[in-house]
């Protein structure tokens, strides 16, 4: 099957999930993530707002931030571009082009090398790290130009119906470090530690 073709597939899986499911979703997502090692040696962690039948990730960064994580989105650039901005509740988004909310101009610049973790939006993952998104190559432009040993952790997040059996890779797709869902963890690299 071709992306394109996968893409439409595994979106509708995650469209078709109930209000509730998606909410209990949400919900193991956040504990499994707080459980980790991670939640207590990570302080600077990217996420993204959900869109589409993604995991809403906005109960865990309520607790990230009550820990006194500081916390980033990704913002997409004219030129095609990503970098990532502070993400404060209080101060103001906009939608993108893809109607998707970003910090709005103005908000302090976040490194990608001070990351420690980048939550990153998938449409499907395998169980080799091979992450499909929307099409785009945000993820994988920013993050293929960093060097892994530079690089942060790359956590995908999705719902465990995105998890597909398996995945064509391109040279340029950059894999994942782990996936977390609602089933729990899928680790795929030793970088994770645990």
């Amino acid at each position: 099957m071709n992306r394109t073709a996968l893409r439409r597939q595994y979106r509708k899986a995650r469209r078709a999930l109930s209000a509730a499911n998606q909410r209990r979703h949400s919900i193991r997502i956040c504990r499994h993530f707080l459980r980790s090692p991670l939640a207590w040696r990570a302080s600077r962690i990217a996420a993204f707002l959900a869109i589409d039948g993604e995991t809403d990730l906005e109960a865990l960064l309520t607790r990230l931030r009550l820990m006194g994580k500081r916390l980033a989105l990704p913002v997409i650039r004219r030129d095609g571009g990503m970098d990532f901005f502070a993400y404060d509740a209080a101060a103001p988004l906009v939608a993108n082009r893809f109607g998707i909310d970003e910090p709005a101009p103005g908000a302090r610049h976040v490194p990608t090398l001070s990351l420690d973790v980048v939550l990153t939006p998938l449409v499907a993952f395998d169980g080799n790290g091979n992450r499909l998104g929307m099409g785009g190559g945000f993820y994988d432009r920013h993050f293929g130009a960093v060097p892994i040993t530079l690089r942060p952790l790359l956590i995908g997040v999705a719902h465990e119906v995105q998890h597909a059996p398996t995945l064509p890779a391109a040279a340029w797709d950059v894999p994942l470090d782990a996936v977390l869902t609602d089933a729990g963890w899928h680790a795929f690299s030793k970088r994770l530690g645990f």
